[in-house]
């Protein structure tokens, strides 16, 4: 058989796919969407690498911290201060900034900076403002918006972020939080790097096979809509003449037909979700439609693939179908699947993961082909296993009333029909339960102990040096939502001239009484006393230097160089105190004092910090804190308090799945209302016939219940035994003990199980509508 034979023979199919009337086009049409839904999908996930590389680009072209030397005052120097925020559990990125000439630095999206009093939006943030939404936020921002800044100067379509005219930031420049800079992008002492660990290679190579597989099976079944009526037209071309290979070609033109229709509608549907890419938010990522550009290698490997899949498919499904002049041989009892072929599958994938069991993250990265091929085999494995377990279950079912024996003898006829329809939702889940297993082993690696007493502050707000930390504790107790405020001011003290380099540090904290009985448990306290608390870490280094007449040096470098030498006596009578655990989870020894014992000279100094206690059930609490905090300072940091965090690499993986699965389970969701209205139109003569004949409505609706959650339960049943396979062998590959989260694998399934139960509510209506007598008109 040469190549022309088989291009006539597959033009003949798509001819007869768009002049077969009707019948032809609904067919094609179904197929199309079917296809075109998982084309999207595809050309989006082909797109992500470039969205995230724009993302990543963005953001370092917009870099303005600097760890260098100290730069002199230029024509091209922009003094910039961090001013981030977080309103509503979302993040704001503010800047404060001062050209200091001409010939400073343009931050990326803006064409000038705003004057002292103004301020630059985001489209995003202006938006929120300009709502109800924004009230607070506003109080926080005194700042008259001039404009707003360009994509170039955003990450995303939904950033919050602003920049902020200021004056007099030189005194501030600390070399963390405002700095003098002549450029941005990579400054002194930045560096980038986008390394990786192996457990998280291996995670988002495990995505990428888990979120994507579904998409493949959905076309996979799609290209095979309307065939049960398609093959008994097929029984017409015998009748002039064709041979059984020849007729098995024509109906693969005919997939082929839709498939290419369906490239156009996929490309149709990517180009609207691009459009409205700019317009949402999932979880917390965001993107201008102009990041999602397809690869033009992988985007030519999806134009290729669907259309050749949907003819092996075809000449795949088409197989065991005798097609006859007279007739198509599928209405007879069907030949026993046979099982152990099916098994071959998911025992390649354990076979091709075994080797990196144990591996860990201390034998270098894992095998990506050998990572990818075994989840891939693993998950197929579910779709060839499937309408094997739904035809020997529905085989052995029987009594029952009306609606169970019609849903069962129609399981029982196209056990395969039920199986497909299921299998995306079947693999989705077995992938989703995998990877929930996979995160939920490896989160503790990830995650650290912050050591904070999230029992005695909820809260933190750090203040800048130089501002008098001690009225903050009555401005922060005077706002709603705060229980108690506790400010404490410290600084660090040296045995010499720190321009010389200190030999030996100690701390100094200054506070009131009740302030420093969260650092050390006193006796007795008077404003005015001194104390030497012992009993943390560093007792050797207290008792060298806290003696009483001993001159101390105080840390002037304020993080960018040394400045001048402030000394300091330690004073007599110093009073023993014995070191507690403080809020920070640090037990720590020093030199502890009260107001009236610190030198207006070193007060200036200070840096002080602010534990706050919160009363949660006071709404908006936080915010009001935050809006306290930028009154008293606009680089004041408040800080929420959590006992543990997690590593961002794995935090930015874990929330991509998020994304990725609700794109899926989309996907899903409409595929399957389309290959249920696709059923239900196949069967509109059946379901006709039997209300003519006195068939209840409410019975009919029952058993299509019925057909869908036989399989389903089954497919869930599947894919929950093939998920925590997949899951265990996974975290045997990470060296992490197996241990199963139920309560995820519960949720994962009953999520799989919703969307069907959606889809079937969804289609109750067209069946209604073809549950008439007129459905038996024919022409």
């Amino acid at each position: 058989m040469n190549a022309r034979q088989w291009g006539r023979d597959l033009g003949m199919g798509v001819r007869f796919a768009f002049t077969g009337g009707r019948e032809g086009w609904i067919r094609v049409l179904l197929t199309a969407v079917g296809v075109g839904l998982g084309v999207a999908l595809l050309l989006v996930t082909t797109a992500i690498p470039s969205a995230l590389a724009v993302r990543h680009d963005r953001d370092e072209a917009r870099l303005d911290y600097t760890y260098g030397p100290k730069r002199p005052k230029a024509a091209n120097t922009l003094l910039i201060s961090d001013s981030d925020t977080t309103y509503h559990g979302d993040d704001v990125r503010g800047r404060l900034v001062e050209p200091e000439g001409p010939k400073a630095p343009l931050a990326p999206g803006l064409s000038k900076y705003p004057a002292p009093g103004e301020m630059v939006v985001s489209p995003a943030l202006k938006k929120l403002l300009d709502s109800g939404d924004g009230r607070l936020l506003r109080e926080r921002l005194p700042y008259r918006i001039a404009g707003t800044i360009g994509e170039s100067g955003l990450v995303g379509s939904q950033e919050l972020a602003y920049y902020a005219g200021a004056k007099n930031l030189s005194p501030r420049i600390d070399g963390y939080r405002t700095a003098r800079i002549s450029e941005f992008g990579h400054l002194d002492g930045t560096t980038s790097s986008n390394s990786m660990d192996p457990v998280l290679i291996l995670l988002v190579l495990v995505v990428f096979a888990v979120l994507l597989t579904p998409v493949a099976v959905f076309i996979a079944a799609a290209v095979r809509f309307g065939g049960e009526r398609r093959d008994r037209r097929l029984a017409a071309l015998r009748l002039v003449g064709s041979d059984t290979r020849m007729t098995r070609r024509i109906a693969a033109g005919e997939a082929l037909a839709g498939s290419l229709v369906g490239l156009v509608f996929g490309t149709v549907f990517f180009l609207l979700g691009r459009q409205l890419a700019g317009s949402v938010e999932i979880v917390g990522v965001s993107v201008f439609p102009s990041y999602l550009n397809p690869a033009p290698a992988l985007a030519a490997l999806v134009a290729v693939a669907v259309p050749a899949a949907a003819v092996l498919v075809t000449l795949f499904a088409l197989r065991g179908v005798v097609i006859e002049p007279l007739g198509v041989v599928r209405t007879a009892k069907p030949r026993r699947r046979r099982l152990w072929w099916r098994l071959l599958l998911p025992a390649g994938g354990l076979a091709l993961l075994a080797p990196m069991i144990g591996q860990g993250r201390g034998h270098g990265d894992f095998n990506p082909y050998l990572v990818i091929g075994g989840v891939l085999l693993l998950l197929i494995g579910v779709t060839t296993l499937l309408p094997w377990i739904v035809e020997a279950v529905v085989a052995q079912l029987g009594r029952g009333g009306i609606a169970w024996q019609l849903a069962v003898r129609r399981l029982q006829l196209s056990s395969g029909t039920a199986a497909r329809m299921v299998n995306g939702i079947a693999v989705a889940v077995a992938g989703a339960i995998a990877m929930q297993m996979l995160f939920a082993g490896i989160q503790g690696e990830y995650t650290k102990n912050t050591g904070r007493d999230t029992t005695r502050a909820q809260m933190q707000v750090s203040l800048p040096q130089g501002v008098d930390f001690l009225p903050t504790a009555a401005k922060f107790s005077a706002t709603k939502g705060v229980r108690k405020a506790t400010a404490l001011g410290s600084i660090d003290l040296g045995d010499r001239d720190w321009r010389r380099g200190p030999n030996t540090t100690i701390p100094m904290t200054v506070g009131t009484c009740d302030a420093l009985r969260e650092e050390a448990r006193m006796t007795s306290c008077h404003d005015g006393d001194v104390f030497v608390a012992k009993g943390g870490d560093n007792d050797a280094d207290v008792a060298k230097l806290a003696r009483s007449g001993r001159t101390l040096h105080i840390n002037t470098t304020n993080g960018i160089g040394p400045g001048k030498d402030a000394p300091w006596t330690v004073p007599g009578h110093l009073q023993q105190a014995t070191a507690i655990t403080s809020p920070i989870g640090m037990r720590t020894s020093g030199v502890l004092l009260t107001p009236a014992a610190v030198p207006e000279r070193v007060n200036r100094l200070l840096t002080g910090v602010v534990y706050l206690s919160v009363d949660k059930s006071v709404p908006d609490a936080q915010e009001h804190i935050r809006n306290t905090a930028a009154r008293i300072d606009p680089l004041a940091d408040a800080v929420l308090w959590s006992a543990t965090e997690r590593s961002k690499q794995f935090d930015s993986i874990r929330t991509g799945t998020f994304a990725g699965a609700i794109c899926v389970l989309a996907l899903i969701g409409a595929s399957l209302l389309v290959s249920q209205l696709e059923q239900l139109r196949e069967r509109r003569k059946l379901l006709s016939s039997l209300v003519a004949f006195g068939t209840r409505r409410r019975t009919l609706s029952l058993s299509v219940l019925w057909q869908t959650a036989i399989p389903i339960a089954l497919g869930l049943l599947l894919a929950t035994a093939v998920g925590l396979t997949l899951g265990a062998v996974l975290l045997k590959m990470v060296g992490v003990s197996l241990g199963v989260d139920w309560s995820s694998v519960l949720s994962m399934t009953a999520a799989g199980a919703a969307v069907v139960l959606t889809v079937t509510a969804l289609s109750l209506p067209p069946l209604i509508r073809m549950m008439r007598p007129e459905g038996l008109r024919t022409e």
